[in-house]
């Protein structure tokens, strides 16, 4: 174990391509990266933590908790290789999860391709009950009707179960009655209630995100078990916590039972990491940049924290077409995905362009270069080719890369095809990618009204160093920040993440007829729910409390979200609430409407324990100048030719050296390119500073 009295805590990050380990005994750090291993994503996962132990000389005893955050539901959305699911509705309304918006995500495309429900028609089935919006009885459960549904799902071999009845949002009794039934019946049976996942008004999405937990619960909740059973078996007795899309940690119960909540894990580990380095760096506006094997990930923050949304959408027909995926309601990170990674295959397509992604190679077989099979180039061999990436050292060592292969793929596929050099079918493939991501920036920032090239960049993952000063290049930003640690980001940001669970409730109440006793009574069941999950990890340490309701006028059909007031609500409160939403709707639409009467349709209730406090170790030496290890042919975009670079290594830069570019800073497991428009300088926490060159 480390010189430390301090237990370690450990956190694991799976990815399409690598799975990241990160390990802190106090402010030690260690790392380590290796390939997934998708067919069994829990040997990859033993393996990197195996790693990381190893080089902190640590052994499972040692580690007081683990905090893991996997894309594997995200991957099973986007590839269809979930359960085979059922959804049962109210009767007549099992087309409501097909019917959706009822509109047309692009007007003008006459073959517009809309994402197939993920529980086709004939497998969506109906029982004889009706709510209404208040959770009154207006029809009771018919139980024949859902006897009848058992026969069914045993001849269909249905795996999983999602029931959505109309109203359940504001009475769950018919769905959990449906579920008893059911489960008698079929014990082995998986069962998702919306009620229980999504208990919010608005059917369509309500119904999508029961369906798409019950789609990935079986798949989830077995890999979560297996590898709760090894990691049992290799010693480790402490607490494991997963990561979720809003950027807290819930316990491994709640992960398997509500898998729908890790889709975005992975990113947004990565977002509360550059949150803290905004902070420590004075950084009020920064747009993160999170690219690994598989995606690239883009996330605004202001004022040290990032944009949230309650609604996003998965397995988008259309890059970047809002409305072309499955929408999920669930809390998460606002952030932009594209399919643009280390990974991402690169082609010509039919009207003679060179295209990259969506598709990945990922970690099997991987690029060309990783001479497993793979035969189709990617910007992974571009950047080989390019000279931004040492074969010898790439991923800590871990995988050695084979250049003629990179060449060869690419030779193959874009270079004889566009009759184009070696180098520029390479150099293209990156300006394609790099193009790609600079515009769904652009988009992205323009979309909430913020100024892009007013930010500054934090990069990590990666692939992210290896592109994130050309990206600010057609970016215009100025400054990007590199931290240590960068190649596993997001894991290193798992242990920046709170301990935390949101509960949600839909009741809609007219100010006008505000009952302070039963918001009271509403909030206080919430926070009790909150209070169980969050207690369990947290180890008896104080939790915050955060409530907000979501309110529009009367007549309108969106809802913003609007704090309320700490402590037991009184009648008087109505009064501070309307004032709270006042202000927040002129903030955001730079007026108020006078007339309408505002009304609340949901409440939600945030529990947290405090943030982890961890003090960072620098890692940099003191003083002195940057001494170059060695020298590469690298490409220059600025001239389009092989320039000669100084080869640094990051471990050795002293704090305040400074680095002229073009130059390359290696480190264990990622690369930082400096172009020629930038210069890089080593602050005092040991992070790079890359600084656009003044104009002569």
């Amino acid at each position: 174990m480390p010189e430390t009295s301090v237990q370690g805590r450990l956190a694991v990050d799976v990815g399409g391509t690598f799975t990241d380990v990160a390990l802190e005994f106090g402010p030690k750090r260690f790392t380590a990266k290796v390939l997934t291993t998708p067919s069994m994503p829990e040997h990859g996962v033993m393996e990197g933590i195996e790693k990381a132990l190893e080089v902190a000389n640590a052994s499972p005893t040692d580690i007081g908790l683990l905090i893991h955050g996997t894309t594997l539901a995200t991957n099973a959305l986007i590839e269809r290789k979930g359960a085979k699911t059922a959804l049962i509705t109210t009767e007549g309304l099992r087309d409501s999860v097909e019917m959706a918006f009822e509109n047309r995500f692009e007007q003008y495309d006459i073959n517009i391709d809309r994402p197939d429900p993920l529980v086709p028609r004939n497998l969506r089935w109906s029982v004889r009950e009706r709510l209404n919006f208040r959770g009154e009885v207006l029809i009771p459960l018919d139980e024949a009707s859902v006897d009848a549904l058992v026969p069914l799902i045993e001849s269909h071999d249905i795996g999983s179960i999602a029931i959505g009845l109309i109203h359940s949002y504001a009475n769950g009794a018919h769905e959990e009655r449906v579920s008893e039934i059911l489960s008698k019946a079929l014990p082995n049976l998986s069962i998702t209630l919306s009620s229980e996942v999504c208990p919010e008004i608005r059917e369509y999405e309500r119904q999508s995100t029961a369906s798409a937990n019950a789609y990935v619960q079986p798949i989830m909740s077995r890999y979560l078990g297996i590898l709760r059973e090894d990691l049992k078996k290799r010693g480790f007795a402490c607490p494991v916590l997963l990561m979720t899309s809003g950027g807290g940690l819930t316990t491994l119960d709640t992960a398997m039972k509500f898998p729908i909540r890790l889709v975005e894990s992975g990113p947004a580990g990565g977002a509360i990491l550059a949150s803290e380095i905004a902070r420590e760096c004075n950084l009020a506006s920064v747009v993160s940049y999170d690219m690994g094997g598989t995606t690239a990930k883009i996330c605004l923050l202001d004022d040290f924290m990032p944009q949230t949304t309650r609604t996003f959408e998965v397995a988008r027909v259309y890059r970047n077409m809002k409305g072309s995926g499955w929408p999920v309601r669930i809390p998460a990170i606002e952030m932009v995905e594209i399919g643009a990674g280390g990974g991402s295959i690169a082609a010509v397509d039919k009207l003679g362009r060179i295209a990259v992604g969506p598709h990945s190679a990922g970690a099997d077989p991987g690029p060309a270069s990783y001479d497993q099979g793979g035969t189709r180039p990617t910007v992974t061999d571009a950047d080989v080719v390019l000279g931004k990436i040492d074969p010898v050292s790439f991923a800590g060592g871990s995988v050695a890369l084979n250049p003629e292969k990179a060449k060869a793929a690419l030779k193959a596929e874009v270079g004889d095809k566009m009759d184009l050099s070696e180098a520029l079918s390479a150099f293209g493939v990156c300006e394609i990618v790099d193009e790609n991501m600079a515009n769904a920036a652009r988009v992205h920032a323009i979309e909430w009204g913020k100024d892009i090239a007013a930010r500054a960049m934090i990069a990590f993952g990666g692939a992210a160093p290896l592109h994130a000063a050309r990206l600010a290049e057609k970016l215009d930003i100025p400054t990007v920040v590199v931290p240590t640690g960068a190649g596993v980001g997001s894991a290193i940001g798992f242990l920046r993440a709170p301990i935390s669970y949101e509960v949600v409730r839909s009741r809609y109440v007219k100010l006008s007829d505000f009952d302070a006793g039963e918001i009271n009574t509403l909030l206080s069941g919430m926070a009790d729910e909150a209070r169980v999950i969050v207690s369990s990890g947290a180890g008896g340490a104080a939790l915050e409390e955060t409530r907000t309701a979501f309110m529009r006028y009367v007549g309108q059909g969106h809802e913003i979200a609007v704090p309320l007031p700490d402590g037991a609500l009184t009648a008087d409160h109505a009064k501070t609430i309307r004032a709270a939403f006042e202000s927040e709707y002129k903030r955001l639409y730079g007026r108020i409407i006078p007339g309408p009467e505002p009304e609340i349709l949901s409440w939600t209730l945030t529990m947290t324990a405090p943030r982890p406090q961890i003090p960072a170790e620098l890692t940099a030496p003191s003083g002195g100048a940057a001494e170059a290890t060695g020298k590469r042919e690298l490409f220059d975009p600025a001239t389009g030719t092989y320039v000669e670079a100084k080869i640094y290594w990051r471990d050795s830069l002293p704090v305040g050296a400074s680095i002229q570019g073009p130059a390359i800073i290696s480190e264990s497991q990622t690369t930082t390119i400096v172009t020629s428009a930038f210069d890089a300088t080593v602050n005092e926490l040991g992070y790079l500073i890359l600084n656009r060159k003044q104009a002569a």
